[in-house]
């Protein structure tokens, strides 16, 4: 958790790592096991401010210069958490492997060659961080999730919140954490392994239905004081069948970046940032995320849920972020998992189906056993007799090119960075829209309209 982070910067020459330059991302194979210390007398980083915590932001940049008397192209900064670090807490990435001088032993946060400026993200330490939104378990409940470096010893959790202008409630929190014991293997249990901090979720009840709120988390130490955390704002959901405009942003595959141009180990989300900041500039125009697998692309490293949740922050703290952890099917449209729902979204009456994965987007004519059972490609009445499958996997990661394959099904295809939004107007009109991250701009889109009743599954 970025709250435990201590400022730690490494030099090192690339005599002392394995790793080619010819690679896409050549600091994905730095081997930081095989780092061996080498002091130069001459060299000299300097970092600032020297205190990081000063205004109480939860983030803050910090200038990085370097001086060396002979620097290479392969040279790299990085920022290790926590700073404490020792060779005795070094895990082996396999059995009987015996290592000689792991003077490193895990990974740094962030890494950059020295042609790049490096920027830190400190923080108060144990200071609550990064809320984010999610609905609850049923309409009227609001789940408010928050990371900090307070375990139930020493402080408890809670929210205060509240219609804005008016009275204040209090509700509790729970408080978890997850140890390296707990990872399925390597690298999150050796060199990805960073201690998360403690997990904090409260269950905001009895929301009234498309009310504004706001709220802060807080902590309360056992000398009574209370550790306060920003305040932030939310609008509620309707109540079931209320007649309401409702806007729904959904996408896949969006990944993290790194704002200072600092470098990852598995740095193939080029796109991420593009679509983070689209959402952050247009806050008013949705009321709920559902980013529907691949989320971090962390692969074993802790760390790197920090940084997306620091990434998504100004968009989870005000808007539900609803996740999924995977994708239905691998590709575009796969044969066999469509044969094997089709009757079951049939039954149901499921009008479109949304997926991830395959990293641009593709839409279909509504589909019923492999064929299309409406020609129409724009304006869809009553019931739509099939399903209309949707691929919105570009919101970050490297895009996928198509196969080259061009089925009479597939009404729309494109490789560019971008996301799907649902407008739903009233009981009785349904809008989805693909927006480019880049631009904003509608690039294909369809309506379903149909007289408002309930749906029930065919038996």
């Amino acid at each position: 958790m970025n709250n435990l982070l201590m400022l730690f910067l490494l030099l090192v020459s690339n005599s002392f790592v394995t790793f080619s330059l010819t690679s896409k991302q050549p600091l994905a194979n730095i081997a930081i096991h095989k780092v061996v210390i080498d002091i130069q007398e001459s060299a000299c980083i300097t970092a600032y401010p020297i205190i990081m915590d000063y205004k109480h932001d939860d983030i803050v940049w910090v200038n990085v210069v370097v001086e060396l008397a002979e620097p290479s192209e392969a040279d790299w900064v990085a920022v290790f958490s926590p700073a404490n670090f020792n060779a005795s807490d070094c895990y082996s990435e396999s059995d009987g492997d015996v290592r000689k001088a792991p003077y490193i032993c895990t990974a740094p946060l962030k890494i950059s060659l020295l042609y790049f400026l490096l920027a830190g993200c400190i923080v108060n330490p144990k200071a609550p961080l990064y809320p984010r939104l999610a609905q609850g378990k049923s309409w009227d409940q609001m789940a408010v999730t928050w990371t900090s470096g307070y375990n139930i010893d020493e402080a408890t959790p809670f929210v205060e919140y509240g219609w804005i202008g008016q009275g204040r409630n209090l509700s509790p929190a729970e408080t978890l954490t997850f140890s390296r014991s707990s990872m399925c293997g390597p690298p999150a249990s050796t060199v990805g392994w960073r201690d998360p901090g403690f997990i904090h979720t409260s269950f905001l009840d009895n929301m009234w239905p498309n009310t504004m709120y706001d709220y802060r988390v807080g902590h309360r130490l056992v000398n009574g004081s209370i550790v306060w955390g920003k305040s932030y704002s939310f609008k509620s959901s309707p109540s079931p069948g209320q007649d309401s405009l409702q806007r729904v942003i959904i996408f896949g595959d969006m990944g993290k970046g790194e704002r200072d141009g600092s470098n990852e180990y598995s740095d193939f989300q080029p796109g991420s940032l593009i679509t983070t900041n689209r959402l952050e500039n247009d806050l008013e125009n949705f009321d709920i995320v559902f980013h529907i697998g691949n989320l971090a692309f962390a692969e074993g490293y802790i760390s790197q849920w920090d940084q997306f949740t620091a990434q998504i922050q100004p968009v989870a703290s005000r808007k539900a972020y609803m996740t999924a952890s995977k994708d239905p099917f691998d590709g575009s449209f796969d044969e066999t998992g469509r044969g094997d729902l089709q009757k079951l979204w049939q039954k149901y009456k499921v009008d479109i189906a949304f997926y991830g994965h395959a990293h641009n987007y593709e839409r279909t004519c509504p589909l019923y056993e492999n064929k299309c059972v409406d020609m129409e490609r724009h304006n869809y009445s009553s019931s739509v007799m099939g399903t209309i499958h949707v691929v919105v996997g570009g919101a970050g990661s490297e895009l996928s090119s198509f196969p080259g394959l061009n089925p009479n099904w597939i009404l729309y295809q494109d490789e560019v960075f971008g996301f799907g939004k649902l407008t739903a107007f009233n009981h009785s009109s349904l809008l989805f829209e693909y927006m480019k991250s880049s631009n904003g701009c509608v690039y294909d889109s369809f309506t379903i309209s149909r007289d408002y009743k309930v749906v029930k599954p065919s038996l």
